[in-house]
C-alpha cells in the first residue's frame, strides 16, 4: 500500500453517507483490549483460515489483506472458498469444536441469524481507533462490515447485441430475450427478483408475498439451464457461455470481464447488501481475528479493494479511490441509486420457513 497517494475526489466520501440503513446501528459494549505482546508470542503457532465467497474476492483479499497481514504479523492466512452463507456449516462447527474456519466473511442477512443463536464471537471492538470511523450501519457487536455488495443482471454482449435485458422482468421474458439462463440456488436475492420481476414495486418487496414470489418462480423455472451456488461458479460460467444471461454478485461479473469475456451488466434494480468479517463462536485464536479485522478495516487497505469491485465501509477510503474505479462501486450515487436493499430483519424472521420451502419448490 503506498501511504503518498494522494486523495482522489474527497467529495466522494459523502456518497457512503446516503446509504439507507442496511442492518441495526452498533449496539455498544465493552472493548476487548488486544494484548498485542501475548499476540506477538502465540504468533508462531497460530493460523487464521477464514471462510470467502471465492471468485474475485478471493483472489482481492488474498493479495491485498491475507498476505500482507501475514507478512506483518507473522500469522498464516488462509482462505477457504464456500457456497454463499454457510449458515449450516458454522452451526456445525460450533456444535462440535472442529473448526475448519476462523472467521468467515458473511452477508448482513446471516448475521442476525447466527448472532441469536449464539453461533459468532462478539469482536468488541466498537470503540476501537480505526473499526469505530466505518459508517455504523456496517457493524453489529458480532460484525464489522467490509465491502458494500450488489446482485446484478449479468449478460453476454455476443449474445445480445442490439437489445440487452437491463431489469428482472426483461430477464423473466424469455420470448423477447431467448438465451440460455442461470438462476441462484438459493432463495436469498432469487425472493426479490421474482417479485420485481412480477411487477412488484422496490418499495413494496418487504414483507415478501412468497405466493406471488413462487407463481412468479414457476414461469422462470422451466427457463433456467444452470442453478448456481457459488461465486467462482457464476463467474465461469459466464466466461465458458454455459449461460447467457442470469444474476451475479457484481465481483463475479467484474471478475468475467476481466478475463476478456464478452460480458455486461446492468445496475437496474440492483440487491445491495454488505459483507462481514465475523469470528466463530469459541474460537481458539479469537485476538489474532481481531488484530486481522482491525488490519483489514484501514481506509486506505479498503480502498486497495475498489478496483476488484469491492466498495468500501470507511468513508475516508474514498480519498484513495479513483473515479475510473469508483463508477464500477454499489456505492458510487448513479449506481446506488438504482438498487434495492435486502432486509436482514425480514430474513431473520423468516429464513427458516423459506429456505424450506425454495427447497421443496426446487426439487419439485
Amino acid at each position: 500500500m503506498n501511504d503518498n497517494n494522494p486523495p482522489h475526489g474527497s467529495s466522494r466520501r459523502k456518497t457512503i453517507k446516503k446509504i439507507a440503513a442496511l442492518g441495526a446501528a452498533a449496539v455498544c459494549a465493552p472493548l476487548i483490549i488486544i494484548n498485542s505482546k501475548k499476540i506477538a508470542q502465540k504468533k508462531a503457532a497460530q493460523r487464521i483460515v477464514i471462510r470467502t465467497s471465492g471468485g474475485e474476492w478471493h483472489y482481492a483479499a488474498t493479495e491485498l489483506l491475507f498476505k500482507p497481514f501475514q507478512e506483518k504479523f507473522g500469522i498464516e492466512m488462509v482462505g477457504i472458498p464456500s457456497n454463499a452463507e454457510p449458515i449450516a456449516e458454522i452451526r456445525s462447527m460450533v456444535d462440535t469444536g472442529n473448526y475448519n474456519w476462523h472467521m468467515a466473511c458473511l452477508g448482513n442477512r446471516a448475521i442476525p441469524i447466527l448472532s441469536q443463536q449464539n453461533y459468532l464471537e462478539k469482536h468488541g471492538l466498537e470503540h476501537d481507533p480505526i473499526v469505530s470511523t466505518i459508517m455504523p450501519q456496517f457493524m453489529s457487536p458480532y460484525s464489522v462490515g467490509m465491502n458494500v455488495y450488489s446482485t446484478v443482471l449479468t449478460y453476454r454482449t455476443d449474445v445480445f447485441q442490439k437489445r440487452p435485458p437491463q431489469n428482472w422482468k426483461d430477464f423473466w421474458d424469455a420470448e423477447n430475450f431467448p438465451g440460455r439462463r442461470g438462476l441462484r440456488k438459493v432463495p436469498f436475492d432469487t425472493i426479490e427478483q421474482a417479485l420485481l420481476a412480477d411487477g412488484v414495486a422496490p418499495s413494496a418487496v418487504y414483507p415478501c408475498d412468497l405466493d406471488r414470489a413462487f407463481r412468479s418462480l414457476d414461469r422462470i423455472k422451466p427457463h433456467i439451464s444452470v442453478w448456481w451456488q457459488s461465486t467462482p461458479e457464476a463467474e465461469h460460467l459466464l466466461k465458458v457461455r454455459e449461460v447467457d444471461v442470469m444474476p451475479v454478485f457484481l465481483t463475479a461479473a467484474l471478475g468475467a470481464i476481466k478475463s476478456g469475456a464478452p460480458v455486461a451488466f446492468s445496475w437496474d434494480q440492483h440487491v445491495y447488501g454488505y459483507d462481514n468479517w465475523t469470528i466463530l463462536k469459541g474460537t481458539p485464536n479469537a485476538d489474532a481475528c481481531r488484530e486481522f479485522i482491525r488490519f483489514a478495516t484501514d481506509p486506505k487497505r479498503q480502498a486497495l479493494l475498489a478496483p476488484h469491485g469491492i466498495s468500501p465501509t470507511q468513508p475516508s477510503a474514498f480519498d484513495y479511490i479513483k473515479k475510473e474505479h469508483a463508477k464500477f462501486l454499489a456505492v458510487y450515487p448513479e449506481n446506488f441509486s438504482k438498487g434495492i436493499p435486502s432486509s436482514a430483519l425480514y430474513w431473520l424472521d423468516n429464513y427458516g420457513s423459506i429456505v424450506e420451502r425454495y427447497n421443496r419448490w426446487f426439487l419439485n
